[in-house]
């Protein structure tokens, strides 16, 4: 491994760094999507429960023991519940827009490793051709093919290096920016279900 590093010049170097950002932001991301995965008509049906019987405080421990976009939502809409619906609805709106940066943290970062990676690939590719060509400018025709081997090594190598690290990149990176725009869609489609069912549990209860 190391000789390879050697063999692939700096540009190996930062491939390798970018590698290790990337892995460690696609295991965090991965570790926190499965945290927050619930089943959310059943958290629902759940909260539903609680409140229709006034049980408030247990239905904040639901949030609590479940946390997720959608119990941080509810959470903050039993908070606001005294107010009126228009309230309710611009303070989840507001906790929704605070839900969608933990979403999205990191990928931006690892959407720039996979648009770089193949550029230092290439990049290496065009320092190991130099070196290369400068050997031969420097010698004139070279009996000895192994004076070219650093220069040769160094840009076949890093190309492959940067092709390597990106493209599982890319992959990952496309599968969770998509998880969280579904998470994201889904939020906005439970903002008004979460206002009408706690604006109605407030009708309920200034009626009675």
């Amino acid at each position: 491994m190391l000789q390879i590093m050697n063999q692939g010049g700096i540009i190996m170097y930062f491939i390798l760094l970018f590698s290790l950002v990337a892995t460690v932001i696609i295991v965090e991301r991965l570790l926190y999507f499965r945290k927050i995965g619930i089943d959310e008509e059943k958290m629902i049906d759940r909260l539903k429960g609680a409140l229709s019987k006034g049980h408030y405080e247990e239905a904040l421990s639901i949030c609590d023991n479940n946390p997720s976009p959608i119990t941080n939502l509810m959470r903050v809409g039993i908070e606001h519940r005294h107010y009126d619906s228009h309230v309710i609805k611009e303070a989840i709106l507001d906790a929704a827009n605070m839900e969608i940066p933990k979403l999205e943290r990191f990928l931006s970062a690892l959407g720039t490793i996979a648009n770089i990676t193949p550029l230092l690939g290439l990049l290496g590719t065009v320092t190991g051709n130099i070196k290369a060509f400068g050997i031969l400018g420097k010698f004139g025709a070279v009996g000895d093919p192994s004076l070219l081997a650093q220069g040769i090594s160094e840009a076949l190598l890093t190309t492959a290096a940067g092709l390597i690290v990106a493209i599982p990149v890319i992959i990952f990176y496309n599968y969770l920016v998509s998880r969280a725009n579904n998470i994201i869609v889904r939020l906005e489609n439970r903002v008004n279900d979460l206002v009408l069912l706690l604006s109605d549990r407030r009708k309920e209860e200034v009626e009675s």
